[in-house]
């Protein structure tokens, strides 16, 4: 009996059909989740204008996604680890259709914080779930920079935000903005009901559907000697029995993640302060309503080259140079906006050095949690790590709103949301320096017979 090693497979093959299939519905998913999460502080500034009420009001609203996106984060990438990746991308944009089909009918700030709260927990789940299922299809050589890729998605969905936004809300009112962010997830839903198929490596630690990896390894490699009798193994352990997110403090991987969780903490924190605020405060420093827009799409337009460049960099450099230089040039680029708000051409080159480094940045954290944690835990790492992130990312609008109640002039708003990425490059250089942190993808790993047979050992990072 010939044994198959599917994470062996998958490591060296040339990049496919199936594959490019997975990673494009992963990143439609980015591009659809970017889209959504934007649209609030796109539709703000002409809901003020049409509620009459004060932008201060709009944090909480602000808050109430971001505390749905933890909560999606954190449970439901647990979900994804004990039921798979697809399910949950599945069921998570039929959610967020029609929580944001809801939204378009909202009449009052109330709804809209209980309608962004559910749409939140739908995001939430898609972030982990889609940037693991498109890493688990890549080969290791390019792994890093396939996802960065697929991640590049959430930026280009907040750059379509703000084209969309800026094309619909003079035409149609605000309320056209949330009927498209909610046509988008249902059509795509149920084009991977038929086309998505499941992580291999999932299927395999599980002992599912042995046939369908058959078929699906067959596809990424023709010439593999594949019967009805061969052995599929994987190159990971089973997950051990217990609380899930234990696991992630247990040695080799509780340092990594302690770090990963403040990384992610303070980088979102910046960035959903400058996603939420920044076509408020463009708008309030004397620009027109478009020229504000078009500060939150150069912003997301930044991030969108930094998903490309940084990835490629990643991939030949390693995530401690790159990480560390990053969040530095995020804080040159944030102080360098605040100080250049009132002059639009050379505050949108700093905006675009800001996004290029804080959301391309979220990216590259993103892609570090699927390189770091193991198929078994894979969902549930990232999620925890995002779902404390999202912490961050409600801090980020609440204490903005709160800071621009008491009149602080806009240069120290943007010097106060450069604290959190340097204490972000801090964090980024303990782990560098710790020796835990990855250089990038691949790397041998022990092979365990699926069906999980062998008895659990530490996993291997």
């Amino acid at each position: 009996m010939n044994s198959i090693n599917v994470s062996e497979v998958i490591d060296r093959a040339r990049l496919g059909g199936l594959q490019i299939l997975v990673i494009a519905l992963c990143a439609m998913c980015m591009v659809i989740d970017g889209f959504d999460v934007q649209a609030m502080g796109y539709v703000a500034p002409a809901l003020i204008k049409d509620w009459h009420v004060a932008k201060a009001d709009f944090g909480a609203v602000f808050g109430a996604g971001l505390v749905g996106m933890a909560i999606g984060a954190l449970a439901l990438g647990i979900v994804a680890d004990m039921v798979g990746r697809r399910s949950v991308l599945v069921g998570a944009s039929l959610t967020l259709a029609a929580s944001m089909a809801a939204c378009s009918g909202a009449d009052s700030l109330h709804d809209l914080l209980v309608l962004r709260f559910i749409a939140g927990v739908s995001m939430g789940a898609i972030v982990p779930n889609a940037i693991a299922l498109a890493g688990e299809y890549s080969p290791s050589r390019i792994r890093v920079s396939l996802m960065m890729v697929a991640s590049s998605g959430f930026i280009l969905g907040g750059v379509l935000g703000g084209t969309i936004a800026t094309a619909l809300i003079p035409a149609y009112g605000w309320r056209s903005v949330f009927i498209a962010g909610a046509v988008a997830p249902l059509a795509l839903a149920l084009v991977m009901l038929v086309a998505l198929p499941e992580s291999l490596q999932f299927l395999t630690l599980r002992g599912w559907r042995p046939d369908q990896v058959r078929r699906r390894l067959a596809r990424i490699d023709p010439a593999l000697p594949l019967g009805a009798e061969t052995r599929l193994i994987v190159s990971e352990v089973p997950k051990e029995k217990g609380v899930p997110f234990l696991v992630l403090f247990r040695e080799p991987l509780g340092l990594g993640t302690a770090l990963l969780w403040i990384i992610n903490f303070m980088n979102l924190l910046a960035a959903y302060f400058l996603a939420n605020w920044l076509p408020v405060i463009m708008s309030e420093s004397g620009h027109s309503t478009a020229h504000a827009v078009l500060a939150g799409t150069v912003l997301w337009g930044g991030g969108l080259l930094g998903n490309l460049l940084l990835g490629w960099l990643v991939d030949r450099r390693g995530f401690g140079p790159v990480l560390v230089g990053m969040f530095l040039a995020a804080a040159a680029g944030i102080a360098m906006t605040g100080q250049m708000a009132g002059s639009l051409l050379p505050a949108l080159v700093a905006i675009a050095t800001a996004g290029f480094c804080v959301l391309g940045g979220q990216s590259a954290l993103n892609t570090l949690a699927a390189v770091y944690y193991p198929t078994p835990v894979r969902s549930t790492g990232m999620g925890w790590a995002l779902g404390f992130g999202r912490l961050g990312s409600i801090f980020g609008p609440v204490v903005g709103g709160e800071l621009i109640r008491l009149n602080w002039a806009t240069s120290e708003l943007f010097f106060a949301a450069c604290v959190p990425v340097l204490l972000a490059m801090v964090a980024s250089l303990a782990f560098w320096r710790s020796g835990r942190l990855p250089r990038a993808a691949g790397g041998p790993k022990p092979p365990v017979i699926a069906g999980g047979s062998m008895p659990a050992r530490d996993l291997q990072t």
